[in-house]
């Protein structure tokens, strides 16, 4: 039995720069009709003419390829709404990284304070820019996304009109957060709804799938899931596929992030026809995103899966990806 999927969306992924990008451009072009693309390369995304430059090195990668990168700038207060209004005919959304929490987030948000927030929120709100966040604090590594959920509350009382993404929720806490405001969505990654802490640490160390935000406990990832195979309205995929070479994520001080892009829609597929599902796996990976981002043009573009084992290769380039050597139940036909 095939499934058809009409312009399926990723709406949170790395595709970095230089070689990487040449390597996993590709990957995600031919299976995705668009990607939210996050800023944090280095140096950060910050000016209209890097956005315009690095929207046109990931065309020159993906070739003739049916997709549409949705730009990301990387957040600063000092943002006026006379920029955003030059450069919003360039930009989907605006990611907030909290200062130094995750891969080349050092540049990022040192507090929280609304008021030294407000002037860049408020132009975002009213010109209709979408606010990525990566929810974290600098807490106990297992407590950060939830302790970070007082400051997703505090950004969406202060801001009604600012549609607010929380990205990559890993947590409970953040799934019951979802329905408190109107303005509060998410995306959900693969790799988190199919693991938990015990799969990357309860034993030998496995380094491929090894993130940030951690993956969490099993109350958790239920959780995740509950609300990704209803296609719950207010979430959609985001991958967070996050590559880095072998020899950064099998080192001393191992690089976070899971490489899923090759595989993303044939697991979802599969996680999907498991908990008979299947009917929802078009909203979750893209009606919903459509209705969340609304000013996004996405173009015509119909995936078919069929089942057909796939054997993941051992690696792409120099990224190994999750599930690398192993035999998926579906194909890309």
């Amino acid at each position: 039995m095939s499934i058809t999927l009409h312009s399926p969306l990723d709406m949170h992924l790395h595709l970095r720069d230089g070689e990487m990008l040449q390597t996993v451009a590709p990957l995600s072009s031919e299976t995705f009709a668009g990607a939210i693309v996050m800023p944090n390369l280095v140096p950060p995304v910050t000016t209209k003419e890097e956005l315009i430059g690095y929207k046109a090195r990931i065309q020159e990668a993906i070739g003739n390829d049916t997709f549409t990168p949705y730009m990301t700038l990387f957040f600063k207060p000092t943002y006026t709404k006379a920029f955003l209004e030059s450069v919003k005919d360039e930009l989907t959304a605006i990611k907030l990284y909290p200062a130094g929490i995750t891969t080349n987030s050092e540049g990022g948000v040192s507090g929280f304070d609304i008021e030294e927030l407000r002037p860049t929120l408020e132009a975002m709100s009213e010109l209709e820019i979408p606010l990525c966040i990566h929810g974290e604090t600098n807490g106990f590594v297992m407590d950060r996304e939830a302790e970070f959920v007082a400051i997703y509350e505090k950004l969406a009382t202060a801001f009604p009109k600012l549609t607010i993404i929380m990205e990559h929720i890993t947590t409970k806490a953040s799934v019951e957060a979802l329905d408190k405001f109107d303005n509060l969505y998410a995306t959900i990654t693969l790799h988190h709804l199919l693991i938990t802490l015990d799969d990357v640490a309860g034993g030998m160390l496995q380094p491929h799938l090894f993130c940030k935000p951690i993956a969490k406990r099993p109350e958790d990832r239920e959780a995740l899931r509950k609300v990704a195979l209803e296609a719950h309205p207010k979430v959609m995929f985001g991958s967070d596929s996050a590559p880095h070479p072998q020899h950064a994520k099998e080192a001393c001080g191992c690089a976070a992030g899971v490489f899923t892009a090759p595989i993303a829609l044939q697991v979802l597929a599969d996680l999907f026809k498991q908990h008979s599902t299947i009917e929802n796996l078009q909203k979750f990976v893209s009606d919903n995103a459509k209705k969340i981002y609304k000013h996004i043009t996405v173009p015509k573009k119909i995936v078919t899966l069929e089942k057909k084992p796939f054997v993941v290769p051992a690696k792409y380039g120099n990224v190994i990806p999750m599930y690398a050597g192993e035999t998926l139940k579906y194909s890309i036909a």
